[in-house]
């Protein structure tokens, strides 16, 4: 028993030792990376937008208190269809959340970026990395305008899509994901203007607003951050 008791005291001993030395050194341990206080954020963009539609957004969310580490846009090619387009957003996500240590993010989207992020929550496992999705003026349901244009996100737009159709089966809010949405009875581009709205959403109607100046709007900037926190 004495032997034993002995030994204990001098490992103790030892550690206490070791503990002091690498302090002075200034030896750092390693330690667990703390988990996000709030979900980061993504953003992104519609049909030949670019990651600089945000410009307005960011700023007034590095206004609120949140850094720009806790966030990310990004520009991608919207010619192509939008499946191809959710293969990036779920790069993006898998990047953000690599980034910042954080289970889940929260994304933001307007236009078109509203349909490759949500067939990205929907078929390619997104509703376990995502809190709260938001439609800014999406065409989720389709928009005549898309009528006017040939690239593969086009046919995707388009009223009656075999895209919208597999997109919208069955639950349109799937999962326990927080889905809002933002919609204008001026929005010249998303024909019908409700075509945004989804069941199952949080759905808010704008002031008479143009489908770009909903991006710079300081009152839907204030619905979303507040959805998002």
């Amino acid at each position: 028993m004495h032997i034993t008791s002995t030994m204990r005291r001098l490992g103790m001993a030892a550690i206490t030792l070791v503990a002091t030395a690498t302090a002075a050194l200034g030896i750092a341990t390693p330690q667990a990376a703390a988990a996000p206080a709030r979900d980061p954020i993504l953003f992104v963009h519609g049909w030949q937008g670019s990651a600089s539609n945000w410009d307005y957004m960011w700023g007034r969310f590095l206004a609120a208190g949140y850094s720009a580490g806790e966030m990310a846009r990004f520009s991608y090619d919207s010619s192509q269809s939008n499946k191809d387009i959710a293969l990036e957003v779920k790069a993006q996500v898998d990047a953000l959340r690599a980034k910042t240590g954080a289970a889940k993010v929260d994304i933001i989207t307007h236009s078109m970026g509203g349909l490759n992020s949500r067939w990205y929550l929907k078929n390619l496992d997104g509703l376990n990395s995502v809190d709260d999705w938001v439609s800014i003026g999406g065409p989720n349901h389709g928009t005549d305008v898309a009528n006017g244009c040939a690239d593969a996100s086009c046919e995707d737009m388009r009223p009656g899509s075999a895209f919208l159709a597999e997109l919208n089966s069955g639950d349109e809010t799937p999962g326990r994901v927080n889905y809002g949405t933002w919609w204008s009875p001026c929005d010249e581009i998303i024909n019908p203007d409700q075509s945004t709205i989804l069941s199952g959403a949080a759905n808010t109607q704008t002031l008479c607003l143009g489908h770009i100046a909903l991006l710079s709007s300081s009152t839907v900037f204030d619905g979303v951050r507040d959805f998002v926190k």
